[in-house]
């Protein structure tokens, strides 16, 4: 299948069909014990039934929606709220950076070693408090 082409799946009654037609053909393969070249012919007959369904039912397939693209940062979990941190813990001294690894410094992902104190969570060097 192309990469540009949609993706489809079946849909209602005809999913019912085709899961049907797939389990009464291996019972078929299974009381016959005919399973090496009989599971390709099953697998051909499903193919043309799909065709079939295509050209004759269109309405029995519906569109799947590609997944959007993910990026990096999108790909680490975020917390749905944050941890309420103490109090003694100042963020607003946090910098924006970290001045050796350049990475991103948010309050909830620094470890915190004191008050006014924190590490770099990627490369745990201490972290200069004051803003940058």
């Amino acid at each position: 299948m192309s990469k540009n082409k949609e993706k489809q799946r079946l849909v209602g009654p005809w999913r019912n069909i085709h899961g049907a037609v797939w389990i009464i053909g291996l019972a078929i393969l299974a009381l016959r014990d005919w399973w090496w070249p009989g599971i390709l012919v099953l697998v051909a007959i499903s193919m043309v039934l799909e065709a079939i369904l295509m050209q004759y039912a269109p309405q029995a397939f519906e569109k799947i929606e590609p997944p959007a693209p993910s990026s990096p940062v999108a790909a680490t979990p975020m917390p749905s709220s944050p941890a309420p941190l103490a109090s003694e813990h100042r963020v607003d001294l946090l910098p924006s950076v970290c001045a050796n690894c350049g990475g991103p410094i948010r309050g909830h992902e620094v470890k915190w070693t004191g008050p006014q104190s924190a590490d770099c969570p990627y490369c745990g060097v201490n972290l200069p408090m004051g803003k940058s």
